[in-house]
């Protein structure tokens, strides 16, 4: 039995093919472009919501950025489905990206509840301000799992690149 568990952990991330794949496609380069620009509006954002909740003075800006932010977060999920489908043959799920995918659709709903919150006008100001901190609780764990694809895919091809792998798909 500690056998199974001990292969499945030193099972490559990829395959010889799916590295080829995931080396060759721009939309590698797109998830390395997008992940870090997705993390800067986050952190801005995450600042522009914290003032309003302590000060009540902001709330567009604060809005604006929360809706950057879930635009940006729609992007890079999109284009990491593509780039999913292009290295593994499936556009969500695919095996050594299971439970990220998994936790993308929480940060996905999360995300487009407060959307749903913020147009329909369903519920107050600071309510709208708490459903976007729930969603960027779930953003910073699901960013933190991809990091840690990235750098067990890092690890696992001896490459010193940083764009390497898709891993960054919803960081």
């Amino acid at each position: 039995m500690s056998q199974d568990i001990d292969k499945k952990r030193s099972k490559p991330l990829y395959s010889a093919s799916e590295r080829q794949r995931r080396d060759q496609t721009a939309w590698t380069l797109v998830q390395g472009v997008l992940a870090p620009l997705q993390f800067i509006v986050f952190g801005i954002s995450l600042v522009l919501v914290i003032r309003f909740l302590l000060t009540k003075q902001g709330f567009e800006l604060a809005t604006a950025s929360i809706v950057v932010k879930t635009g940006l977060l729609y992007l890079i999920m999109i284009t990491g489905a593509i780039w999913e489908k292009v290295v593994f043959g499936k556009y969500l799920f695919a095996e050594p990206f299971f439970w990220e995918d998994v936790f993308s659709m929480l940060v996905i709903a999360l995300h487009s509840a407060y959307l749903f919150a913020l147009l329909s006008q369903s519920v107050g100001a600071e309510t709208q301000m708490h459903i976007a901190l729930a969603a960027y609780g779930a953003y910073l764990i699901n960013a933190a799992q991809f990091l840690r694809k990235f750098r067990m895919a890092r690890r696992n091809d001896g490459s010193d690149s940083s764009l390497h792998s898709g891993a960054l798909e919803a960081v």
